[in-house]
């Protein structure tokens, strides 16, 4: 029988895998980075975050930029103490970007609060050794296009702003999200074409979303080769945002393309963000947390994301 399209598309990155795996088996040894995004669990105190992730063997953290304004988010000093304790390092600032600090706002007092909080925030990151933060170039939660002009908005203030990147050393990445979520910058080429309008050495990389690519995609595993090694953090969940391993999404593929564009090397991370299916999630980050829910799907996540990773480096 004639393979469908996307599976002569995941044949051709299984026969690649095999084919890289036999010549250069050492570029196989180092397994890929596990981190955790934690403002799904909204409310939930650090510790008991840093606690959960220990457990299940996820050495880092994928922190909430929640510094909203000069007096309200993480302290840097707590932050590192709490981690610490639990033997967990900060792969990066997880940006939350909404109506209210749009980047690509038609409003200059909006765009001015988009400025303001990438400040406080990379300056987080820097203060506890994050590598990336991630930017979300139009607000989440606004589908609807504002005008013919946000694009160049929000590449203009980023631009204003983005030496803070170079400065802080931090690599700045951009998150392309579905269109139900966002009015613009959909997909991996959505992005790259956001990165090289903006022009700027600290704004080159990439954070994907294996739940957004399902909506934007026509193949995830081709579009993690298209990202190559602007891909330096990647959130992942099943088909139904839940857990990996309670949907129908192939992982087995997105292992051997992450395999092949060499993202077990350090600094990159896979990093698990079931939200649930569903519109907006925003509302979620200050939600009241259910500790054994969340127990049971960080446990899930890491179990079948490694279990998966295992059998597929077995093959010959």
């Amino acid at each position: 029988m004639k393979l469908q399209n996307f599976e002569e598309k995941n044949r051709v990155i299984r026969e690649r895998f095999l084919h890289k795996k036999r010549e250069k088996p050492e570029a196989f040894k180092r397994r890929l980075d596990l981190s955790w995004s934690n403002w799904g669990f909204g409310s939930e105190r650090l510790d008991d975050s840093a606690l959960r992730l220990s457990k299940n063997g996820i050495k880092y953290i994928e922190l909430h930029g929640n510094r909203y304004g000069k007096d309200i988010g993480y302290d840097a000093g707590e932050v590192r103490s709490i981690l610490s304790s639990h033997a967990i390092l900060v792969a990066g600032i997880c940006g939350m970007f909404s109506p209210d600090n749009d980047l690509s706002s038609n409003r200059g007092t909006i765009r001015q609060n988009g400025i303001d909080y990438l400040r406080r925030n990379v300056s987080l990151g820097a203060e506890l050794g994050a590598g990336y933060f991630l930017v979300v170039p139009g607000a989440v939660g606004r589908p609807a296009k504002m005008d013919e002009y946000e694009f160049d908005r929000s590449v203009e203030t980023l631009r204003s702003i983005a030496d803070v990147f170079t400065e802080c050393d931090i690599r700045a990445a951009v998150e392309p999200i579905r269109s139900a979520e966002v009015s613009f910058c959909h997909t991996v080429g959505d992005a790259i074409a956001y990165i090289e309008a903006v022009d700027h050495p600290g704004v080159k990389h990439i954070n994907g979303d294996v739940y957004h690519m399902l909506a934007g995609e026509e193949h995830i595993g081709e579009a993690v080769m298209n990202c190559g090694e602007r891909l330096i953090n990647l959130h992942v969940a099943d088909s139904n945002r839940r857990a990996l391993g309670e949907g129908c999404f192939d992982l087995d593929t997105l292992i051997m393309a992450l395999y092949l564009i060499g993202y077990n090397r350090k600094g990159c991370f896979i990093t698990p963000e079931p939200l649930g299916p569903g519109g907006d999630p925003y509302p979620a980050m200050f939600g009241k947390p259910d500790p054994e829910m969340l127990d049971r799907m960080v446990e899930r996540t890491a179990g079948c994301f490694r279990e998966r990773e295992e059998e597929v480096l077995k093959q010959v």
